[in-house]
């Protein structure tokens, strides 16, 4: 092969080889413009599918409807998640402030000046004795401020010996002597706060455990705890009987909301959002809970506005639209 032949056959070559790179660069190139291209209209589109799903999610209601559906709006933010034990127990009249009246000295009772439920001060005399040695007559008279709450003599009756006559009770405090059953007694302690009342509906008042009895009932295998109440406004009557909730654990938290703020979609804990006059289901997840309020661990931020209560209405109303109802 001539030396111009061979010149000839290589830049033949070299320049094929020039246009093949060429052409792989401009598929590269075309292929990757159209991955960025289709990578953008995936995210519209997500962003799109995100927007029409959160749109046909939303609940518009006027301020009218809320009131009138019972709607309240409250704001996320931080809160205290307390437990307890419920207990139930008895109002006893604390044995210190009880006074039982024994007359002195044996003999006909002439005369009696107060009756049951008369309110009497200390010094004040309640009867008066012939005594039967002496023939005598002597003042039988109240140890302490309270109330007659028994009284077993009338004039001319015979009394004498170690029987009581009268009976006084000073209930400006009382005690509440609370039964605690086995699976609770490690529960409860010295100085923890109780909420005592009479019925399930009563706000009830608080007090604070000032002893729990180290032993055990043998028959009945209970203990029990004592609340000291006041009572100054005669409310509390020995023998009532009453329940108590005694808080055994108290926690601040970063986010708490109502409990009734919880309801389920699609097997999914939510709470209703509050965005301008729509209302939008937000997925949560929870911690610790009582009663009335549960922490959110997930899914909510401090300051957002929910719906905390009449929340079920929403989800009637979210449920309702997803099966084509009409308003």
């Amino acid at each position: 092969m001539t030396k111009n032949k061979m010149n000839k056959t290589k830049s033949h070559f070299i320049g094929k080889l020039i246009g093949t790179i060429i052409i792989v660069l401009s598929v590269m190139f075309f292929t990757s413009g159209c991955g960025n291209d289709k990578a953008k209209d995936d995210v519209a589109k997500t962003k799109k599918q995100t927007e029409n799903t959160e749109h046909s999610a939303a609940i518009k209601l006027t301020d009218n409807e809320l009131k009138e559906f019972g709607i309240e709006i409250k704001q996320v933010g931080a809160g205290v998640i307390t437990n307890h034990v419920d207990l139930t127990g008895e109002i006893k009249a604390e044995p210190s402030r009880l006074s039982h009246i024994i007359p002195r000295f044996p003999g006909i009772v002439k005369e009696v000046y107060k009756t049951v439920g008369e309110k009497v001060k200390q010094g004040e005399v309640l009867a008066v004795i012939e005594s039967n040695e002496s023939l005598t007559s002597y003042e039988v008279k109240s140890l302490i401020d309270g109330t007659i709450i028994e009284l077993h003599m009338a004039k001319g009756d015979l009394v004498g010996g170690d029987q009581v006559a009268i009976t006084v009770a000073n209930l400006d405090k009382i005690w509440t002597i609370l039964t605690i059953y086995q699976r609770d007694i490690n529960k409860i302690k010295v100085g923890q706060r109780a909420l005592v009342s009479l019925s399930a509906e009563e706000k009830g008042e608080e007090g604070t455990i000032s002893y729990v009895s180290p032993v055990v009932d043998e028959k009945t295998r209970t203990s029990s705890a004592r609340v000291i109440l006041n009572n100054a406004s005669g409310k509390w009557r020995p023998g009532m009987f009453v329940s108590a909730k005694v808080f055994v654990s108290e926690k601040n938290l970063p986010l708490v909301v109502e409990k009734s703020a919880l309801q389920t979609l699609e097997d999914k804990t939510v709470v209703f959002i509050k965005r301008g006059n729509e209302f939008f289901p937000q997925q949560v997840n929870t911690g610790m809970v009582n009663d009335m309020s549960v922490e959110i661990t997930s899914g909510l931020q401090p300051g957002q506005q929910y719906v905390s209560k009449g929340s079920f209405t929403l989800k009637a109303e979210l449920l309702k639209e997803s099966f084509g109802g009409e308003e």
